[in-house]
């Protein structure tokens, strides 16, 4: 019952609700949101010549971060609904980026052609293993995927036990993921992973770097 009320909030937020991503976004992490969004920059590097490419864009957030920061993007996503808002709000700010709407275990694009691919909050499927092996296809030989995994708000009271109840609901994780199990996990589907910590007002988020071991290159 649980699973059922679990994907039906899952699809209405990312479907006929999906307008109101940003409010519930905000409101389920105190205000937090956009830092654990902005938690993968230290990581990337500074721009390059090649294009960053984002898996699953929502709202287009992001993407307005990356292009604001000199950075060449491909932002993709499976939901049209989230597609259409983050187009709109692109063209509010006279920024330009190609949009794909598809699957992320099945990505319209060449082999070996991204050097860095981001995501943020990417629900179950980053432990998807058709998504991982796209994610080695896609990647080049010193590629790099880097994953904002999950945001967890500090200290107790009844309010964060609240949005807790509420990330469960909607698919998300509120708290971190063991770094022994991450390395284990992902170093079975071909990846070396390193996880840092970043830390924001009252959170923290968790970040995944993930790397395609030698004998994937």
């Amino acid at each position: 019952m649980l699973n059922r009320i679990r994907r039906f909030g899952f699809r209405l937020l990312y479907n006929e609700m999906a307008s109101t991503y940003d409010v519930v976004s905000w409101i389920v992490s105190l205000g937090q949101w956009r830092c654990w969004q902005r938690s993968i920059f230290p990581f990337l590097g500074p721009p390059k010549v090649d294009a960053v490419l984002e898996l699953a864009h929502g709202t287009g957030d992001l993407q307005v971060d990356l292009l604001g920061a000199g950075y060449r993007t491909v932002a993709l996503d499976l939901s049209p609904a989230m597609g259409r808002i983050a187009q709109r709000k692109l063209w509010r700010k006279r920024l330009h980026t190609p949009i794909l709407r598809a699957d992320v275990c099945r990505l319209p694009l060449k082999s070996s052609s991204f050097a860095a691919i981001v995501c943020t909050f990417p629900t179950a499927f980053v432990f998807r293993p058709d998504m991982l092996a796209e994610l080695k296809r896609v990647l080049t030989r010193d590629g790099s995927a880097d994953f904002v995994l999950t945001g967890q708000l500090n200290g107790g009271g009844p309010v964060k036990a609240l949005i807790r109840g509420v990330y469960r609901v909607t698919g998300q994780k509120s708290e971190m993921l063991g770094e022994d199990y991450l390395h284990d996990f992902f170093g079975e589907h071909g990846f070396d992973a390193q996880i840092e910590l970043v830390d924001c007002k009252g959170s923290t988020a968790q970040v995944v770097m993930l790397q395609k071991k030698p004998a994937y290159l």
